[in-house]
């Protein structure tokens, strides 16, 4: 099984052994698997405590992850959303329905009590499914 790795520039910096995107040839198409992205910069600052903001800049990291792999918003089958406080799903969901409407995605919406990086307050994580060019 062929797979690449995944790393558009300007991406935060890994802490670990993982890949920001991981493509994977899978016969006539390729999958896309982008590990959770949170709201940290190139140089590991949270971009805000706004969690509009937050999101937004999440959903700009898997779009930059998925246009470097060859593929969009739109070819995503799966969505899971780790929010640390459920009651921001309000500001969250209109922001996610922006970005999958071309896509509708299964997803999962959950709470949980931190995230890796104090002060983010979202973490995306999707898969993608894309027919070979």
């Amino acid at each position: 099984m062929k797979r690449q790795s995944i790393t558009p520039a300007g991406s935060a910096e890994i802490m670990g052994a993982y890949s920001h995107g991981l493509k994977v040839d899978v016969g006539d198409s390729e999958m896309i698997f982008v590990t959770g992205q949170i709201a940290q910069d190139k140089d590991g600052n949270v971009i805000s405590d706004d969690i509009v903001e937050q999101t937004r800049y999440v959903f700009g990291q898997i779009k930059a992850i998925l246009n470097e792999a060859g593929a969009s918003m739109d070819d995503v089958i799966k969505a899971q959303l780790f929010l640390t406080d459920i009651n921001d799903f309000a500001k969250v969901s209109p922001i996610r329905n922006e970005y999958f409407a071309g896509s509708r995605p299964v997803s999962t919406m959950v709470q949980i009590e931190a995230l890796v990086k104090p002060g983010c307050k979202i973490e995306i994580e999707v898969t993608a499914v894309k027919e070979k060019s």
